[in-house]
């Protein structure tokens, strides 16, 4: 893996060469291409993330209308702006992780390396209410099971406002990143956080809508990830030699918490095949999304129980 000797680099010089936002932004991306960086949680291009750090670095938010990106810098914007775009060249940081910030489903969550940077596809679902899978005007619980940083089950609840939520996780530091969440977007009146190993903490309970992101990585993938996944927790992304140790232990048990119409949607990733494979006779649905993504799959509770009894 190539590196760009960032460490040699004269700042003031550089500074004195660079002038504009539009400026840094090029610099940036150019650098963050020599550097081989890995653009898998959330951006798209080196110059996505670039214009995206140098935004934000600024305190700029990042729909700023290009036309003020010729703007000149100061001597200590310079300073900043330079400091994040090291910081993710020669440490291999996510850009979230930099900036303590992540979007799900058109919200902004806080965002720090005690839980997975958001980027589930599941969001879209969110948007549109989970439908045509259920009616949301009877939605009147939700389970964000392994909840991390809480942003699919907070995006839910803006999605169903008459609706209960459960956040639930088994990792306490995700839950008080959770927490943060749920005070950002004022939502304790409908959202309640529960520590809970899978569904052990939530006995009597039944949902909806049980949604989750659960880790779903084999130990293959976990062993080739690029350096920005060995900033995110491992508990959110190993899931045994197969990726479905979790996954089991989820269809095993969901459907005595769901209600009679209730879903589980349900993200695994590039573990599908192998659960279709597993599970022949189980009838998931694997869902089309419009800005892509795949590996998730929606099922009924009374599939679950016809299959699984």
């Amino acid at each position: 893996m190539s590196q760009p000797e960032t460490k040699n680099i004269d700042t003031q010089e550089l500074s004195n060469e660079l002038s504009t936002m539009i400026d840094f932004m090029r610099w940036g991306a150019s650098q963050f291409v020599k550097a081989e960086l890995s653009y898998s949680h959330g951006m798209s291009s080196p110059l996505d993330e670039s214009v995206y750090l140098v935004l934000r670095s600024l305190q700029l938010p990042v729909d700023t209308p290009d036309v003020y990106w010729t703007s000149k810098l100061t001597n200590i914007e310079k300073q900043t702006v330079l400091k994040t775009l090291f910081t993710r060249i020669n440490k291999r940081i996510p850009a979230a992780y930099i900036m303590q910030e992540g979007w799900f489903a058109g919200l902004q969550f806080y965002i720090d390396e005690r839980v997975l940077v958001p980027r589930s596809p599941i969001a879209e679902l969110v948007e549109t209410q989970f439908t045509p899978w259920v009616n949301p005007d009877e939605v009147e619980a939700v389970l964000d099971l392994c909840t991390g940083s809480g942003c699919i089950g907070i995006a839910c609840a803006y999605a169903f406002p008459m609706a209960k939520v459960d956040l639930a996780d088994i990792s306490q530091d995700a839950l008080d990143v959770a927490a943060i969440n749920v005070d950002k977007h004022d939502a304790h009146k409908q959202v309640s956080i529960i520590k809970s190993d899978l569904f052990k903490g939530l006995s009597g309970k039944q949902y909806d809508i049980i949604v989750s992101n659960p880790p779903y990585v084999d130990a293959e993938d976990i062993a080739g990830m690029s350096d920005e996944f060995q900033h995110e927790p491992e508990l959110g992304l190993s899931s045994g030699d197969d990726g479905l140790e979790c996954t089991r232990k989820i269809l095993s048990d969901a459907a005595t918490y769901l209600a009679d119409d209730g879903i589980l949607v349900l993200e695994v990733g590039n573990s599908q095949y192998a659960l279709a494979e597993e599970y022949p006779d189980l009838l998931f649905e694997w869902v089309d999304f419009e800005r892509g993504g795949d590996g998730v799959f929606v099922i009924s509770k009374e599939q679950l129980v016809k299959k699984l009894s």
